[in-house]
């Protein structure tokens, strides 16, 4: 089976390609979503990958490139659910399930009114297998752009992060770190359509950080092992999508919720079995 895959990838460019960008997403998407995870921004990136759909309904509708709609709707959905949270007496989390499900509604309903819904399905689920060279190359550019700004701005992000205030103590401008990392974060979600749609682009976000999450206290540490489980997702979801004709972002997810399970169970440091352990000991 193992050889077989690797024939594949050798002798089909469609496979190659469904590979690589896969492996460019589960990097970006670890890397980012490590910040997500330690800002407690998970729901604003579920909210942000699933009000992405409206643009991208939109996109097929009229005829141009789905990722400028749908990063549009991205930068919209941040900047309403931040200008709803300042102007209203609502609770931030409140606001994001306000404006992500009723862009998510609106992009349902715009679906039905869309030519394309072959192509849709595979946006809302997702199919790797039938990603293109110009997806390719636009995903690539995307994972080096967001290398790179998390690269320069890693300090600001590390202090913003753990200490807001600090951060504004030390003259650091917080709204556009955050609105930075809310643009970047939808660049990411927006380039994961392909892979493993809508749905599930939250769980690509946020699982392979939450896995790193639990072994280890350093963020720099969190942020590699966090790249290297949302890679290995990508390898072996790839690989089980292709040998057994499965639906490419559920294998991809599914792998990488194996390996948080995996570090929930046996962490050395903060797994189920690891504190039974500790606990036992101290009994005795």
């Amino acid at each position: 089976m193992i050889q077989s895959f690797v024939d594949g990838v050798l002798n089909y460019q469609f496979l190659q390609y469904a590979l690589i960008t896969s492996i460019l997403v589960g990097l970006a998407s670890g890397v980012i979503g490590s910040f997500i995870i330690l800002r407690g921004m998970s729901l604003m990136g579920d909210a942000i990958s699933h009000a992405v759909l409206p643009g991208v309904a939109i996109s097929y509708m009229f005829g141009f490139s789905y990722i400028l709609g749908a990063t549009a709707f991205g930068v919209l959905t941040a900047a309403l659910i931040g200008f709803v949270t300042q102007k209203s007496r609502l609770k931030n989390d409140t606001a994001i399930g306000i404006v992500f499900s009723s862009f998510f509604a609106l992009g349902i309903i715009l679906i039905s009114f869309a030519q394309s819904a072959t192509d849709l399905y595979h946006i809302l689920f997702g199919n790797v297998l039938a990603v293109r060279e110009s997806d390719l190359y636009l995903t690539a550019i995307v994972s080096a752009v967001v290398l790179l700004f998390i690269f320069v701005f890693y300090k600001e992000l590390k202090i913003t992060s753990f200490d807001p205030m600090m951060a504004k103590a030390y003259g650091l401008n917080t709204t556009f770190i955050h609105y930075a990392l809310m643009f970047f974060l939808t660049l990411v979600a927006v380039v994961s359509l392909q892979t493993v749609g809508t749905i599930l682009v939250i769980a690509m976000l946020i699982t392979p950080a939450a896995t790193a999450y639990l072994l280890t206290n350093r963020l720099s540490t969190m942020i590699a092992l966090s790249a290297s489980f949302g890679v290995l997702s990508a390898i072996v979801g790839v690989f089980f999508s292709y040998s057994y004709n499965l639906p490419s972002g559920a294998t991809i997810v599914l792998a990488s919720a194996v390996f948080f399970a995996l570090a929930f169970l046996f962490s050395p440091a903060k797994g189920i079995l690891f504190q039974r352990k500790e606990q036992t000991n101290e009994k005795i």
